[in-house]
């Protein structure tokens, strides 16, 4: 893993960049075979034909998942399931879209009365790939809370900061990382509902799984189950459990009635990966995720309702409300997920070739060391498409993939801001290395400091068109920071703080994100490059590659490990930091 790179290397990096830009370098790939989309002709016609009405009022539980039931029930529907999770142990489940449906519903009964939440609360949500975490986006979605997922590998640190900058009302975990959440309860003055998914109990906790099993149906209800959810004393949750013992009760009503939401009512916030300082909180509407990404679904990941879709993103980011829920599910198709503790390249190849999973979306980072395995011993007979996101993907790993498995990645382009940007199609030529083409639902231009835009070859920032009307599919705002959501705009663009350049063709690609442009004697050097070709040394795992203030030589150091975000992704900031300490 490099941290320092020589002048020479510089140089080099320039020159490459060059050729790149011009075609030269990219002309010695060779043309890669493509594949047929199932839900448009072209990528021409797609373009044209995208038109998405916005209704008043929209929410996707009833909208969306209400509606696949109704077809499961007419038969109109493929016998896929809507839902399908494994783990290690051999322990397997499957939902149809009415089991999902009926299961949501008593998770959001359990929010509304157990918990008292209020349409428009919040709810921070941790939990692995487990199915409540399915259950949680829905019944959020139908009570009207605003979901904020986070990621298990938060620290006692980072929950504190999240449940103090959110304001979250309640909070759902396992017993892992329920005691975290105990030592910082106290902090948080908003916080008054904890619900745990374990076969445990937890003082002050209330169990989501035996919460699922009975609901007590009495009128005071929902004030003595506050205080069960919030009680510090062994002797008082005995006490109220006792009481409770003489009240009527039943299975856990799945009765519940979705709340009538506006298309523009905040659904979800999303913390930022925090690569260049605290993470930001980013607010989505029931549009701009619930129907945005039909863009994804529809024609990047070009789903239908006979498909097993298989995301492994970590439960606590954007990705997977991408694709493993709005994404597939607007098209009817399965969301398969495995509940892998930590990542396994031998189980990921398994399970591919065990399951009849068609569609697998995964970041390129997992690509390249399912590549170092002998893929070839693996049949992988159902499989059909393969995207990747979150980073850019080296054309070394697309080639050792296509190689093994007879396969292309399509690489895409997004922010947690966003639904896709930019990405590689089905039945269009794949150019190694390039994100892409623009999605339909964005207007993608290449802009200098000015916000006028560049023509194709010359690097700049990369923008969306806002103005004169702000796309769907764009976040609302940075909640609690307006002064950063007024800095992603320049002229009439929405700037998503990366660097790339626009081919004659019209295929984007990616340089750097714009504060890891590297200056060398008047150069701007896109780190980006000088990676790829590092990345091909059999000796290197992964590079990072940032400026070194030495005026007059350069080093080359390999470290053990770069430094990362929680969601995997390097920190060149930190990197930065360490080598302009050192002038």
């Amino acid at each position: 893993m490099l941290a320092r790179v020589t002048r020479k290397m510089l140089r080099h990096a320039k020159c490459f960049q060059r050729l790149a830009i011009f075609g030269s370098v990219r002309a010695l790939h060779k043309d890669n075979r493509t594949a047929t989309p199932q839900n448009f002709s072209n990528y021409e016609s797609m373009k044209q034909d995208f038109k998405l009405g916005i209704p008043e009022y929209f929410n996707f539980a009833k909208d969306v998942l209400d509606q696949w039931t109704d077809k499961e029930k007419a038969g109109k529907k493929p016998s896929n399931p809507a839902f399908w999770w494994i783990n290690r142990n051999g322990e397997e489940m499957r939902w149809s879209f009415e089991e999902l449906g009926s299961l949501s519903r008593k998770f959001a009964n359990i929010l509304s009365e157990a918990c008292s939440l209020q349409r428009g609360d919040r709810v921070i949500l941790i939990l692995p790939r487990v199915p409540e975490w399915w259950l949680a986006n829905v019944a959020c979605l139908r009570t009207g809370t605003v979901l904020i997922p986070g990621t298990t590998q938060l620290t006692q640190k980072d929950i504190l900061y999240r449940l103090q900058s959110s304001k979250a009302n309640c909070i759902i975990t396992n017993d892992v990382l329920a005691p975290a959440v105990d030592a910082v309860a106290s902090k948080c003055e908003n916080l008054h509902s904890k619900l745990i998914v374990s076969e445990n109990s937890r003082e002050g906790w209330g169990n989501l799984k035996e919460l699922m099993k009975v609901f007590l149906c009495h009128p005071g209800w929902s004030t003595v189950a506050r205080s069960w959810l919030t009680a510090t004393s062994t002797s008082l949750v005995q006490a109220i459990l006792s009481l409770l013992s003489s009240w009527d009760y039943r299975h856990a009503s799945d009765s519940h009635t979705c709340v009538k939401t506006k298309h523009n009512e905040i659904m979800a916030i999303f913390f930022t990966s925090g690569t260049s300082g605290y993470p930001k909180m980013t607010a989505h509407t029931h549009s701009s995720f619930g129907l945005g990404l039909s863009v994804n679904g529809r024609f990047w990941l070009d789903l239908t309702p006979s498909d097993v879709m298989w995301n492994t993103s970590d439960t606590g980011w954007a990705k997977s409300a991408w694709s493993s829920v709005f994404s597939p599910w607007i098209q009817g198709a399965c969301v398969f997920t495995h509940h892998l503790p930590r990542f396994e390249p031998t189980s990921i190849l398994q399970t591919l070739s065990k399951y009849p999973i068609t569609v697998f979306c995964s970041a390129p980072t997992v690509y390249r060391m399912l590549v170092q395995n002998d893929i070839t011993s693996y049949k992988f007979k159902s499989l059909k498409h393969c995207v990747s996101a979150g980073e850019p993907i080296t054309p070394d790993v697309t080639e050792k993939w296509r190689n093994k498995t007879g396969l292309d990645i399509y690489e895409g382009y997004g922010q947690t801001e966003t639904v896709l940007i930019c990405g590689n199609f089905k039945g269009m030529k794949i150019k190694p290395g390039s994100m892409g083409k623009p999605s339909p639902a964005f207007d993608v231009k290449i802009v200098d400091v000015n916000g006028n835009v560049l023509p194709p070859g010359q690097e700049g920032d990369i923008g969306i068109q806002v103005l004169p009307n702000r796309p769907f599919g764009l976040f609302t705002h940075y909640v609690d920071n307006p002064s950063k959501t007024a800095s992603t705009l320049r002229g009439n663009f929405y700037i998503t703080g990366d660097r790339g350049y626009m081919d004659k063709d019209g295929y984007f690609w990616f340089v750097a994100r714009a504060d890891d442009v590297i200056l060398s004697s008047g150069y701007r050097i896109g780190p980006f490059e000088v990676e790829n070709a590092l990345n091909e040394h059999p000796s290197v795992a992964e590079s990072a590659v940032v400026s070194s203030p030495d005026p007059i030589r350069g080093e080359v150091e390999f470290i053990q490990e770069l430094p990362k975000t929680i969601s995997g992704k390097t920190k060149r900031n930190e990197l930065r930091k360490k080598e302009w300490k050192t002038i």
